[in-house]
């Protein structure tokens, strides 16, 4: 069993990186998926949608929610599913060195999965010291 991985995003944005993820690893070690919340979707349809993927996703050791923008609507879709009874964590601020880590540690548990996916995704930004 794994945890699933499960991008919330607005619209290219978690596609976009999957397909950046699959460049540096031709083989992902975890289902990954993106939904992507269009612009002008009913955010309660896409809740329901949201929630029977990431049930779909769930084969016992729960599902990691990477949201791209703490406070926008894919991440508070993301948020809510736990009130819908999905074994979840959420982290938001989702960039590419952030999955890349995850993907790394494709082994470890749910809870340690969420903490390596903040890591990561603090580790990959760098400001230059021009």
């Amino acid at each position: 069993m794994s945890v699933g991985v499960l991008l919330m995003t607005h619209e290219a944005v978690g596609r976009a990186l999957i397909s950046a993820a699959h460049h540096v690893m031709p083989h992902l070690p975890l289902q990954v998926m993106a939904v992507e919340v269009p612009a002008q979707s009913d955010p309660d349809a896409m809740r329901t949608l949201t929630a029977r993927h990431a049930r779909e996703m769930d084969h016992g050791d729960g599902v990691l929610v990477l949201a791209d923008l703490y406070g926008a609507t894919p991440c508070n879709i993301g948020l809510s599913l736990a009130a819908l009874g999905v074994h979840l964590r959420v982290v938001s601020g989702l960039n590419l060195p952030m999955l890349l880590r995850v993907l790394n540690y494709a082994e470890k548990p749910l809870d340690e999965l969420a903490e390596i996916a903040a890591s990561g995704g603090r580790g990959g930004i760098l400001i230059d010291h021009a």
